[in-house]
C-alpha cells in the first residue's frame, strides 16, 4: 500500500488517554438508572438490562491482566465517521494488554457480516496499518439492521464458534438501539455473549449528559469549515457571488451550527428554529433576501449561507407535503411510474389535497421532481437528493428580482451552490477524534472484561486535557424512549437536536446580526496534526460552549 507523507507520520502518533486507564482499573458503580421516558413500557421490553448503573473506571493497584484470553468481535454499522479505525485499535490494545492471547474479530461490511458469518481476525499487522487513519475500510460498513430472532441466533452461532465473549457495535442511534435489543436477547437466553455500543455519527445527534459527543463530528466539521472558510475567502476576494452551502445533517443542525461557529457566515439556517417558529419557505426566502438587500446597501454584493441537509423536512408546509407524497406514492408508485416524465408534475398536483397541491406547484421544477424520487427503505423521501441549496438560491433570486422591480432592492445578485457531504466522512481524524476514539475502544474492552452488557462506552470531561478525561459506561436503556416507526411504537434512542436554549445556539444568536451585515469571516484552514496544542487539540466550538460556556480563541 502506497502511503502519503502524512500517513507515514501519523502512523507513529500515540493517542492520548485518561491517566485512570493506564494501569490496572476497577469500576465504580453509580445509582440505578431509568429510561428517558416511557419507563414502565421500556422496563417490560428490557427486563434483563433495564435499570443498570452508570459506571466509571478508576485506577486500582496491582498488575494489569486476566487469566483467560478475552475474544471480542466488532461491527462498523451505518455511515462512515472519522476515527472508527482508532476505536478498533483501542479495543485491540485493551484486550491484548489484559491477555496477550486475546483475539479480535471484525465482521465484514456491517451487521450482515455477523449474520452471514463473514469475518476476519484482526491481527497486530492489520491494526498497525490503520492506526490514526480515516475511513471504515479495515472491515467495511453496512446499513443492515439486526432486528429479528433469526438474525440474533444466526449471529450467535459464529460468536460461539469463535469463542467471542463480547460484541462491540460501533454506530449511531439506530445501531445502538439494535445493540440494546441484541444485548437483552442474549442475556435473556444466557447466551454468554455481552454487547457493548460505541457512539458514532458525524451528525452529532447521539449525545446526552454522559455521551458528550459522537465521534467523527469534530473532524467532519473541521473539514467542512476549512472548505467554507476557503469559499468565504474567495467570496471576499471576488466580491460578486453569494454562496449557498448545504452541509450534512438530516435530523439535526449540529453540523451547520458548528460550521457557523467556526467560520462566521453571513447566514446560517437552523432547522430546529425554523420548526419552532413555524416558518414558511417564503419566510426563509424573505429573511435571506433581506440580509442580501441590506448588504447591497453597503455595496457588499457577496456573502455566504449555510444550510442543513434536512432543512426542507422542518418547514411545516413542506413537511406536510412530503408526508402526503410519501403516503400517496407508497400506494400509487406503479401508476406514477407509467406517467410520462413531462406530465408527472401535473399528475402529482392533481392528486394532492388543495393545500399541498398549491405548495407543490410553487416549487421549482427540479425540486418538485426530486421530491418524487425513489424512497428509502423506510418509505421516506431521500432528503440528501433534494438540492435545497439550489431551491433557496433560485427562489431568493426571484424574490430579489421582484423587489428590484418594486424599488426595494438595488444591487447585483449571482449565486453559486455547494453540497459538502462525503468529503467529511472519511477524513483523517483530528487529534481530538483520534484520542477520543481510541479511548472509547479501550474503554469498551474494559467494560467487556468487567462482564458488562447493554452499555455504551462513555468518555466525559473531554474539553479538559486527555489525561483528565473520565471513562466508563452508560446503560443503553437509559437513552431509550418509544417512538412510532412503521405504524408501531418502538424503543429507540432519542436523537439529540439543537437546543434553542442551549449555549451553542444562544451564542450564534447573539452574533448573527453582526455576522450578517459585516464581513467577519474566519478562515480555519486545514486540520493541524502537529504543533501547539491550542492549534491541534481543540475540541469543537459546540462542545466548548456546552461544557465550559465559552469558546477558546
Amino acid at each position: 500500500m502506497t502511503k502519503s507523507a502524512l500517513q507515514i507520520a501519523r502512523a507513529g502518533y500515540v493517542p492520548k488517554m485518561p491517566s485512570e486507564l493506564r494501569g490496572n482499573v476497577k469500576l465504580v458503580e453509580g445509582a440505578s438508572t431509568e429510561s428517558l421516558s416511557d419507563q414502565e413500557e421500556i422496563k417490560k421490553l428490557f427486563p434483563n438490562t433495564y435499570g443498570l448503573p452508570i459506571i466509571k473506571f478508576v485506577q486500582d493497584e496491582g498488575e494489569v491482566g486476566i487469566s483467560e484470553p478475552l475474544n471480542m468481535g466488532v461491527i462498523l454499522s451505518g455511515g462512515q465517521a472519522p476515527g472508527g479505525h482508532n476505536v478498533i485499535a483501542g479495543i485491540f490494545d485493551g484486550i491484548k494488554k489484559l491477555n496477550k492471547d486475546s483475539k479480535l474479530y471484525g465482521f465484514l461490511l456491517g451487521p450482515a457480516g455477523l449474520v452471514n458469518h463473514n469475518y476476519k481476525e484482526l491481527t497486530s499487522e492489520i491494526i498497525d496499518e490503520y492506526r490514526n487513519t480515516g475511513g471504515f475500510d479495515i472491515i467495511g460498513s453496512g446499513r443492515d439492521k439486526l432486528e429479528t430472532k433469526e438474525q440474533f441466533d444466526k449471529g450467535l452461532e459464529i460468536l460461539k464458534k469463535l469463542d467471542v465473549k463480547t460484541l462491540v457495535i460501533i454506530g449511531g442511534d439506530d445501531s445502538n438501539t439494535n445493540a440494546a435489543v441484541l444485548a437483552e436477547y442474549y442475556k435473556s437466553i444466557n447466551a454468554g455473549v455481552q454487547v457493548i455500543g460505541c457512539p458514532k455519527t458525524i451528525d452529532g445527534d447521539l449525545k446526552n449528559d454522559y455521551i458528550e459527543t459522537s465521534f467523527g463530528f469534530d473532524t467532519a466539521c473541521k473539514v467542512y469549515s476549512e472548505l467554507i472558510g476557503n469559499i468565504q475567502r474567495d467570496c471576499n476576494s471576488a466580491r460578486k457571488y453569494w454562496h449557498f452551502i448545504k452541509v450534512m445533517g438530516r435530523s439535526a443542525s449540529h453540523i451547520a451550527l458548528e460550521c457557523a461557529l467556526q467560520t462566521h457566515p453571513n447566514i446560517c439556517i437552523v432547522s430546529e428554529e425554523v420548526e419552532a417558529k413555524e416558518l414558511s419557505l417564503d419566510d426563509i426566502i424573505e429573511y435571506i433576501a433581506g440580509v442580501i438587500a441590506n448588504r447591497a446597501e453597503k455595496e457588499l454584493n457577496f456573502g455566504s449561507v449555510i444550510i442543513p441537509e434536512g432543512l426542507i423536512e422542518f418547514i411545516p408546509a413542506i413537511k406536510n407535503l412530503i408526508s402526503e407524497l410519501n403516503d400517496f406514492l407508497a400506494h400509487n408508485q406503479e401508476e406514477f411510474d407509467l406517467v410520462r416524465r413531462s406530465a408527472k408534475r401535473e399528475y402529482i398536483i392533481s392528486k394532492l389535497s388543495p393545500e399541498n397541491s398549491e405548495v407543490y406547484a410553487s416549487l421549482p421544477e427540479s425540486v418538485a421532481r426530486q421530491l418524487t424520487f425513489d424512497r428509502d427503505p423506510h418509505g421516506n423521501v431521500q432528503v440528501s437528493q433534494i438540492e435545497t441549496e439550489k431551491l433557496l438560491a433560485e427562489m431568493v433570486g426571484k424574490k430579489l428580482k421582484q423587489w428590484a422591480e418594486e424599488g426595494k432592492y438595488v444591487g447585483k445578485f449571482a449565486s453559486i451552490t455547494h453540497f459538502f457531504g462525503y468529503e467529511g466522512r472519511c477524513a483523517a481524524p483530528s487529534n481530538y477524534d483520534t484520542d477520543y476514539c481510541y479511548t472509547l475502544g479501550y474503554t469498551a474492552s474494559m467494560l467487556a472484561a468487567a462482564g458488562k452488557t447493554g452499555y455504551i462506552s462513555s468518555v466525559r470531561n473531554t474539553t479538559a486535557k486527555a489525561e483528565e478525561w473520565v471513562a466508563g459506561g452508560v446503560p443503553t436503556t437509559m437513552m431509550l424512549n418509544l417512538e412510532r416507526r412503521h405504524g408501531e411504537m418502538k424503543p429507540v434512542i432519542q436523537k439529540a437536536l439543537v437546543e434553542l436554549e442551549g449555549a451553542p445556539f444562544l451564542y450564534y444568536k447573539s452574533q448573527r446580526e453582526k455576522w450578517a451585515l459585516e464581513t467577519d469571516y474566519v478562515y480555519p484552514g486545514p486540520i493541524q496534526y502537529f504543533g501547539p496544542t491550542e492549534v491541534c487539540d481543540q475540541p469543537s466550538k459546540t462542545l466548548q460552549l456546552e461544557q465550559t460556556g465559552k469558546i477558546e480563541e
